[in-house]
């Protein structure tokens, strides 16, 4: 076990990322996971969740993914361009055995495109492929929030759009959580600002990754 940990802790001494710029968008929250990562040892071998509030706000995830390792690294109302840019802060350290993304969302509500948003993830595989290989990624469709309604259409030429990519990829999957939210009828899958998702939300979002995680062999992956 010591030696595991001595080799962890030089593994994310070799990734370390140059100092935060001041300017950096959400400076204290990145520089908050590193802090974190120096108290305790990120598990080796995780199932990396990054993306937005979505994300950060998942507080059930190690319990819903549970046996499987986790690591929530999902920081403010954050955009695909703001993953890009500390990707090797959040992602590349952890040497993941998948990597499960919700981001996009909120690049729609600030004025991307879909094709600009598109773009932006194509460039997070970028990064993935360069530093962590074949590493598999599963991206979550943007989901229908009660705030952004009258962003379902473009919502959905993302969704779209990240699907049709996966089947160019196969280090890609897809996993389309919009029906499932959608027929949740009287059920309130968001809390009061309805965008930010309640219990019953989550749960729907644990059913869905874990299926695909499951499907795809994850929980028995080994990390490179």
């Amino acid at each position: 076990m010591k030696t595991l940990t001595l080799a962890l802790a030089l593994a994310f001494a070799a990734d370390a990322a140059p100092p935060l710029p001041a300017d950096a968008p959400f400076r204290e929250e990145i520089a908050r996971f590193a802090e974190i990562d120096a108290i305790q040892t990120p598990p080796a071998c995780p199932v990396l969740f990054v993306g937005s509030s979505s994300i950060r706000l998942w507080t059930s995830l190690r319990e819903d993914m549970a046996p499987l390792p986790v690591i929530n690294r999902g920081f403010g109302g954050s955009t695909i361009p703001q993953a890009n840019l500390h990707f090797d802060r959040i992602v590349t350290p952890y040497r993941p055995r998948a990597i499960v993304v919700y981001s996009g969302e909120n690049d729609i509500d600030s004025g991307a495109s879909p094709a600009q948003t598109v773009a932006a993830f194509e460039q997070f595989l970028a990064l993935k492929d360069a530093r962590l290989g074949d590493t598999p990624v599963f991206y979550i469709a943007a989901k229908p929030s009660r705030l952004r309604i009258a962003q379902l259409p473009k919502q959905a030429e993302l969704n779209r759009a990240v699907a049709a990519l996966a089947t160019k990829r196969k280090d890609l999957r897809f996993i389309d959580i919009v029906p499932a939210m959608l027929e949740g009828g009287a059920r309130d899958l968001y809390v009061a600002d309805g965008l930010h998702m309640a219990p019953a939300g989550y749960a729907i979002w644990r059913d869905k990754v874990t299926a695909a995680l499951n499907a795809a062999g994850i929980p028995k992956r080994r990390c490179r």
